[in-house]
Order: structure tokens, then sequence, then C-alpha cells
């Protein structure tokens, strides 16, 4: 049973984008940087994250085998005799990080991570993912639960802010996959997964990630007008904006798969920028 088979059911980058995610939450309204807090946080965060992971590889591994990027996984790949056994792993992490979760600090910080397992395993993986577009629109919720949970272990009290910052998160989700999609089209067509590209082609696609990204920077903007950041954030979250939003753009004039990647890409500069931009205007530099 190779060491690295059972890592690579964790996913470990989504991880870090969760962990981090609930790091944005935390020091968007903390006084303080407190950092074992933020140690924590962020292992309890991984742990969830690793414990959805490892049910999302077991649960897809019919249409892994399908798919080109993901036949080689390890349950896909038959690489593990028992694949049965991850799901005692998933229940033990999942159990791990709630118990940390609630123990360093409390009740509310637990339930959103909860609410973040169950809507990746669940509500994305197992209801939605093979029957609709709308898959990656609801299932990216899992994500933003991760901010919220963030801010709880700061103030359960104050959430204005993070549900801002939440529902930013929220919308970068699908703009960012549906890239992703265009660029592995063939490979959701071969395994009869009903994402965007497939269904309605790359074009309207790209329409739809400018159009859903025009949304995600208003609701970026939010905070700013509504006073609970500065200038430092308003200004700068509309540059990554109007940045992010030529990118999109240039996939509406020219959606193929070189500008469907810059678009990927440049969703992740958004976003980790953006954090960024979070920690300068609150005094986190």
């Amino acid at each position: 049973m190779p060491i690295r088979s059972y890592i690579e059911l964790f996913k470990l980058r989504i991880g870090v984008m969760i962990a981090l995610s609930a790091v944005m939450g935390y020091c968007a309204i903390a006084h303080h940087f407190d950092g074992i807090q933020v140690v924590v946080l962020s292992a309890a965060m991984m742990l969830g994250s690793a414990a959805a992971s490892i049910f999302n590889h077991w649960y897809d591994r019919d249409i892994d085998r399908e798919m080109q990027r993901t036949r080689n996984r390890p349950l896909a790949s038959d690489a593990l005799a028992r694949p049965e056994w991850v799901l005692v792993i998933a229940a033990v992490l999942l159990a791990a990080g709630l118990t940390l979760a609630w123990w360093a600090f409390n009740g509310m910080v637990a339930l959103h991570l909860f609410l973040g397992v169950f809507f990746y395993a669940i509500v994305y993986t197992v209801w939605l993912k093979r029957r609709t577009w709308l898959n990656i629109v609801i299932g990216g919720a899992a994500g933003s639960f991760a901010v919220l949970a963030g801010a709880a272990a700061v103030d359960p009290e104050r959430m204005l802010l993070p549900m801002l910052l939440a529902t930013v998160l929220f919308l970068w989700t699908p703009s960012h996959f549906w890239a992703l999609a265009i660029l592995i089209k063939e490979d959701y067509a071969r395994a009869k997964l009903p994402m965007l590209p497939v269904l309605a082609g790359d074009a309207v696609t790209a329409r739809v990630i400018f159009a859903n990204s025009l949304l995600m920077v208003a609701v970026a903007a939010l905070p700013w007008w509504l006073g609970e950041l500065g200038e430092v954030y308003g200004v700068l979250s509309m540059v990554l904006g109007v940045l992010l939003l030529w990118c999109n753009w240039q996939l509406v004039r020219l959606p193929n798969r070189v500008w469907a990647r810059r678009n990927f890409f440049a969703s992740m500069q958004y976003l980790a920028a953006l954090f960024v931009v979070v920690l300068l205007d609150t005094g986190w530099h």
C-alpha cells in the first residue's frame, strides 16, 4: 500500500486553498495575529478537506477511469487493493478535523467545516456532478464555508464581512473551473459529465464566465461600499477585478484553449492577490 497513493487521495492543493480561505476569513476580522491559532485552524481545515477529497476519489473512481486527466488516480487505477478502506480513513480525518475545530475554537467553526465537507462530498459529488451543469455553481459553496470558519474562529457573531468574502469565493469557483472545463471538455464528454462546455460549447461558456465574473467583481466591492474594509481594499480589489475581466473578455472574443488556460491561471492569481489585499487593508503587513 504505497504511501504516495494515499497522499494523492488528499488532494493537498485543494486543502491548501481551503486553509488559505479560512486564514483570509480569520485575518479579515482579527485584531491581532495568533500564529498558533492560524496553524491549528489550517490543520483542521486540511483534515476536513482531505476527508472530502478521499470520498470524492472513492465515489468517482468509475468516471475517473474514463478521463485522461484522472485515469491514473489511485482508486481509478486499482493501485489500492481495498478501496473501501479509504472511507475509514476519511471518517477518521473528518472526526479529527471537527474535534480539533470544536476544541480549539468553537462549535461554529466545526459546523462550517462540516458543511464544507458535506457540500463537496455529498451535494457536489453525489447529487449534482453527474446530473446538471449547475454542479460546480452550487457545489462551489464548499470552499465558501472555509472563509466563514476562519471568521468564526475569531468572532462567531460578526458575519457580514465574512459572508461577503465567502460570496466572492462562491462566485469565483464556477468561472475558475469552467475555464478548466474548456481545456478538458473531451474528458468530460467521454465520462458523460454535464459540464457547461460539453452542453453549450466554448463560446457560450466564455460569455457565462464573463457575466459571472462581472457579478463577482461587483460583490467583491461591497466590503468597501458597506464600510467593512477601507480604501486600500476598495481600489486594489477593483484593479484586480478589471484585470480579470479583461482576461475573461479575451476569452469571449477568442474562445479557444489558449485563452481558457490563461483564464484558469488568471483566476487563481486574482484570488491569491485578493487575499493579499485583504491582509494589507486590515493591517497584516
